[in-house]
């Protein structure tokens, strides 16, 4: 299939899902963008034109189908330290600056970084994003009347049943339009969107930040924005990669990454603060038929039209209707086969993804979570490797030659245990060490090689390197002293 055959398959060829399923997406931004700007320190109009302004933007830009993205939680937390120490108009050049450096990871592919992040991280970004979904709808459950309860269990029922007699509409739309009806038909002491926050009553506009264009201005944004940007570009990719497994399709992550700086920028240019994927919401989407860069659109769109034009009964939508829908997301998003996998998978496995539950739901900050994970699995993955290493050694018949066969990977983790094997006192005065099944890998190797053949050397022995393939070979010859024949 061609580019532009693919491009418009993406737009148009599942028209009637994608329309539906982004509406559903636009309802469950509502109430998480609302919270995520106020963690942020700004005014709900600023998450939420900064949504709009995103999905629309991305929609055309971005490499993943279906994803929905937004003013999401991670970058919120990045962005309120330097809301507090210096206002709104600096987080708007931050925004800038941070779109910027996005398009700038693209261009020098630094997306390729993803190839890092194992499956059972993955997995535990997963499961702490759905935990930390649902804990963000218990505050909304607290310090209610019965009333609340009953229309969130009517909400639940709605959309876990009402699929299995009629599909055509997506249940969760359904779900908030009877709740509402059913609210202003019998009103009854309830929470609805109008107590969430001031909703915007205008369209955006161009605006360009309010601060001085000096180096002191840099100083003060560029870690804001480079930490905006790093934790943005993760979360999308981690996003992006769950939409591929569940669709089992590809997508191009470095058009993604650039994607996603294009539409930060935009958002600067329209007063917004910066967004990336948001799982919770994408999951919704995928789960009632969203694939296509429409349902994106879509999700935007409809958020701007309901901002707008729709606002005074949006405002009179109740919060039970999206705290139903949220419950729906969290439960669809948690892996719960990984909790079957905790007993039958390697022990490292599921310290990995348990670790990166608990950083994550403990800091509420995602990145943290993947970069401890990452860090754990790369620490294990080099012990186990390390303890492949293994070193035997053979006497000849007349005590003169020993040879050392070395099997398995040489690099900064095994170098020492590779060392220990050797007997620098060893009465043999020949000594042949045979790498035929062992690589060198680092710097640590062959250093440690090249100290070992050393003292060896100056114990009066005579050692020979046999067996040392291409790389090895490469490695020594161009840093370290030794020159293998």
């Amino acid at each position: 299939m061609s580019a532009l055959a693919r491009y418009r398959q993406e737009w148009f060829g599942n028209i009637t899902r994608d329309t539906l399923a982004g509406m559903v997406g636009t309802f469950a931004l509502i109430p998480e963008v609302i919270a995520f700007s106020f963690v942020a320190g700004v005014d709900p109009a600023v998450g939420l034109y900064a949504s709009f302004v995103i999905s629309v933007v991305i929609a055309f830009t971005g490499g993943r189908p279906g994803m929905i993205s937004g003013a999401a939680g991670s970058v919120a937390l990045v962005a309120a330290a330097l809301v507090r120490a210096h206002g709104v108009q600096y987080l708007l050049a931050a925004t800038l600056l941070c779109g910027l450096l996005q398009v700038v990871f693209g261009i020098l592919r630094l997306h390729v970084l993803m190839r890092y992040v194992s499956r059972p991280v993955r997995t535990g970004f997963v499961n702490a994003l759905a935990i930390l979904i649902f804990s963000a709808q218990v505050p909304h459950m607290l310090h209610v009347t019965w009333h609340t309860y009953a229309m969130i269990a009517l909400g639940l029922v709605i959309i876990y049943t009402l699929p299995r007699l009629f599909s055509a509409i997506p249940s969760p739309l359904i779900c908030i339009v009877v709740l509402t009806v059913v609210s202003m038909l019998y009103p009854m002491p309830l929470h609805t969107v109008a107590d969430l926050g001031r909703l915007p009553d205008s369209l955006p506009h161009l605006v360009w930040p309010d601060v001085p264009f000096s180096l002191d201005t840099l100083n003060i944004i560029a870690p804001f924005a480079l930490a905006m940007a790093s934790v943005g570009v993760l979360e999308s990719m981690m996003t992006a990669r769950v939409v591929d497994d569940l669709t089992e399709t590809h997508s191009s992550k470095r058009q993604e990454c650039m994607g996603l700086g294009i539409a930060n920028i935009a958002v600067g240019l329209f007063g917004g603060i910066a967004g990336c994927g948001m799982i919770g919401q994408t999951v919704g989407n995928l789960r009632y038929g969203g694939r296509g860069r429409l349902s994106t659109f879509v999700a935007g769109a409809f958020l701007l039209l309901l901002m707008v034009a729709l606002r005074p009964w949006v405002a009179q939508v109740p919060v039970a209707a999206l705290v139903a829908i949220m419950i729906m997301v969290s439960a669809s998003t948690f892996s719960w086969s990984s909790l079957r996998d905790l007993v039958h998978h390697p022990r490292t496995t599921s310290v990995i993804m348990l670790a990166t539950v608990a950083v994550v739901v403990g800091t509420h900050d995602l990145a943290a979570g993947v970069a401890v994970g990452v860090l754990l699995n790369g620490l294990f993955f080099a012990f186990q490797v390390s303890s492949m290493l293994s070193v035997s050694n053979t006497l000849s018949a007349d005590n003169q030659t020993r040879t050392y066969i070395v099997n398995g990977q040489v690099f900064f983790a095994s170098s020492d245990s590779f060392a220990d094997a050797f007997d620098l006192h060893d009465t043999a005065r020949h000594i042949t060490i045979d790498l035929t099944h062992a690589h060198l890998w680092d710097m640590t190797a062959a250093g440690m090689l090249e100290e070992l053949i050393g003292k060896m050397e100056a114990q009066g022995m005579d050692v020979q390197l046999i067996g040392l393939n291409g790389a090895s070979t490469r490695l020594l010859t161009r840093h370290t002293r030794l020159q293998p024949a």
